[in-house]
């Protein structure tokens, strides 16, 4: 029986006569391998996203500015400068878990005290930047608003030329950090263009104007002539009847513009003056001057373009800071003694 062969394996059996492991059970660790794999990064993920839906931030608000063309690392170094949050790898992580990584917006924004990291992200995604507020007042030269517009910080760039007198609208205006005085010296031009023409269309029947710039200029006039809103309706009524009589308008505030183009005198006008050939001396010549004196309110231009109708010829100031209107000269002259009577007794006290 010697020559029977044997099923034990020998000395020179091939390799390819081993036993190993059968194919279905090397797909089973496999598999395994690949469940935990997942279950890692879903852990990872899962931490992340807890971290930013739970972790809070600063306790109080804060103000950060950031740069155009930081990218989503330079807003987690400005963000943790601030100290807005605490890590700036969780941040880096967090931003590409959300998608927010590449829709980040530059500029200003308040952080609410509190905040968590996904507040913090959604409120960089959202450009939803510090409102800020540029005011300008009734009456000011353009020369005057183009010093306000310079003199803001948080505005970039240069305004440009002087527009024509009279034709940036005082009012507030909103605007971002960085955006550009050009742009806000645009916007008060186009409010005023925008703002004439409709009122313009509404305005009164048979008013001595005969375009929207000499509704602008004499605007501008009222304007100059009192800080008390509710007279605007009258001394418009004033100077229109004073246009239909083919009067003088008489106005000071157009001499001294005629002087200072725009500036202020700071002294009383001397009689020289009064009677000095600049195109803005109303008390020498009849009608309008040549410009506007300044930037009239949309309450000025309503009152010029539907002036209260009155027989009244004539204004100076009462002493309470409006004034005393009359129809005739000598009504006027009294009122003017008692006006000079009030100063020398301001002046003597």
């Amino acid at each position: 029986m010697a020559d029977e062969p044997t099923t034990a394996a020998g000395p020179f059996q091939t390799p390819l006569e081993q036993p190993g492991p059968k194919p279905r059970r090397l797909s089973r660790w496999l598999a395994l391998l690949f469940l935990l794999l997942v279950l890692a990064i879903a852990g990872i993920g899962g931490y992340s996203l807890w971290m930013i839906q739970s972790v809070r931030g600063p306790a109080s608000e804060i103000t950060v500015v950031i740069p155009k063309g930081s990218g989503v690392r330079g807003a987690a170094a400005v963000l943790r400068e601030a100290g807005v949050i605490d890590s700036t790898t969780l941040f880096l992580v967090a931003s590409k878990i959300t998608g927010a990584d590449r829709k980040l917006k530059a500029g200003e924004y308040r952080i609410p005290p509190g905040s968590t990291m996904r507040g913090v992200l959604d409120l960089l995604r959202s450009g939803k930047t510090v409102v800020r507020r540029f005011t300008v007042a009734e009456g000011l030269s353009v020369r005057q608003v183009d010093a306000l517009i310079r003199a803001e910080p948080a505005l970039d760039g240069d305004p440009g030329p002087l527009p024509p007198e009279g034709r940036l609208l005082p009012e507030t205006y909103h605007f971002s950090l960085g955006d550009s005085r050009a742009g806000i010296v645009a916007r008060m031009r186009a409010a005023m263009d925008r703002n004439l023409a409709t009122l313009w269309e509404k305005r009164a029947p048979n008013l001595p104007l005969q375009t929207p710039e000499q509704a602008l200029i004499l605007a501008s006039i009222v304007e100059k002539e009192t800080g008390v809103p509710a007279e605007r309706p009258r001394i418009a009524g004033v100077f229109v009847n004073r246009l239909r009589a083919g009067m003088p308008l008489q106005s000071d505030p157009t001499i001294v513009y005629g002087i200072k183009g725009g500036e202020k005198l700071g002294r009383p006008i001397l009689l020289s003056e009064l009677q000095g050939d600049t195109p803005y001396n109303t008390y020498k010549f009849v009608g309008l001057p040549p410009t506007p004196i300044a930037n009239p309110g949309l309450e000025s231009l309503k009152a010029v373009l539907n002036p209260m109708e009155t027989e009244d010829l004539y204004f100076v100031a009462d002493g309470s800071g409006g004034h005393a209107f009359s129809k005739s000269y000598a009504e006027h002259q009294r009122n003017v003694q008692n006006w000079r009577a009030l100063e020398r007794q301001g002046a003597g006290r």
